[in-house]
């Protein structure tokens, strides 16, 4: 049976809310040591994962070894001495005591299990390899570890202590759910689920899963809505008696390579640029231009995907057929230029994720 929830990812960026600098600092150092800590274990339990899972394959070993993964107080074949989940927790446990919070390690080790175990024949073929984890990683953590989420209506921000240490979110100008969506927690309506943190730069992001309903809109599964990707035109899709054009070469292709182009001119002026404070001040222009680029084609892959969707919901289309895909797919990998400025990908995952949240079936031909 379908599921009539879905999860939802945001971002929002948390400021930890303490009145001294020393203090703030403190605390962010924490943060930094447990992201460490996470980055560690986390190829460690991969790694153990793979050897547990290929042992089968060292033939090279005597015949009266034994191979079974399962507990030996279980199954006399068994080699392990605990339940096989618990195994790679003890690993991480044992050698991260008391550096980082066992909440985040047990989160961290479900997490790896569930993706190792959806991956595993592809490991097993040679046609996958093992995920290496960066420094930089997020880390999760269960939504029992987060107290006291409330707003504050003087500050106009929303408060709460995660493993004790007290947090305030820095929305700005929010134009999107996530104020609505953080009410709807506090309120009881919207379940929160494993989440993550994430640190960058110095700065804190928090990355909160929800459990929405999914929208209920009327739509009809015998009404179909056919669509096309391409680079001439970004979607063109039709019903029975409507057709629309989503978007033009024009407006996506022809201002993402304007940017390119601003940005090679100004990695070109720069080294005639008046410095005064080292490299930060010569690639002003140049740092400036280079997030552009992403920010107009998220913003505008965004928009084609809700107009999809849109257009869907109008024509109560319960289905949504992205037709001649895999063609097209093969045709982008042959044309660098394609493969670069297309953004198939990404307009596939956004059109996926509304499709998913709107209750529209999508089939991809």
């Amino acid at each position: 049976m379908e599921k009539s929830t879905l999860k939802l990812t945001r971002k929002i960026q948390l400021l930890v809310d303490l009145p001294t600098k020393e203090e703030r600092k403190e605390k962010l150092d924490k943060l930094y040591q447990w992201q460490n800590r996470c980055f560690r274990a986390a190829n460690l339990i991969v790694s153990h994962l793979y050897v547990q899972e290929m042992i089968k394959e060292f033939f090279y070993l005597s015949d009266g070894i034994k191979y079974k993964l399962s507990d030996e107080k279980k199954d006399e074949q068994g080699i392990l001495q605990r339940s096989r989940i618990n195994t790679t927790y003890r690993v991480v446990s044992d050698r991260f005591k008391g550096d980082i919070p066992t909440n985040i390690l047990s989160n961290l080790n479900r997490t790896l299990i569930a993706s190792f175990n959806k991956n595993k024949p592809e490991y097993w073929k040679g046609e996958r390899s093992l995920k290496n984890f960066r420094k930089d990683m997020a880390f999760p953590f269960g939504p029992e570890c987060l107290s006291g989420l409330s707003f504050k209506t003087e500050k106009q921000v929303f408060c709460f202590r995660l493993f004790q240490i007290p947090f305030r979110t820095y929305l700005r100008k929010d134009y999107t759910d996530k104020r609505r969506l953080l009410e709807r927690v506090i309120k009881g309506e919207t379940k929160l689920c494993t989440s993550h943190i994430k640190l960058k730069d110095g700065k804190i992001f928090w990355l909160p899963v929800f459990e929405i309903e999914k929208e209920k809109h009327g739509l009809r599964p015998e009404v179909i809505a056919e669509a096309s990707l391409s680079l001439e035109y970004p979607i063109v899709v039709k019903t029975a008696n409507t057709r629309l054009t989503i978007g033009t070469k024009e407006e996506f292709l022809y201002r993402r390579l304007a940017i390119q182009a601003a940005l090679k001119r100004a990695q070109i002026g720069a080294t005639h640029s008046r410095s005064g404070k080292g490299a930060e001040r010569k690639l002003k222009a140049v740092n400036k231009l280079r997030s552009a680029e992403s920010n107009y084609v998220h913003h505008r892959i965004h928009i084609y995907s809700r107009r999809l969707i849109d257009f869907c919901i109008k024509h109560q289309a319960g289905t949504l057929i992205l037709l001649n895909q895999e063609d097209k797919i093969g045709i982008a990998k042959e044309e660098e230029f394609v493969l670069r400025n297309w953004s198939y990908y990404e307009l596939m995952a956004k059109i996926k994720y509304k499709a998913e949240k709107a209750g529209i079936e999508l089939i991809t031909d």
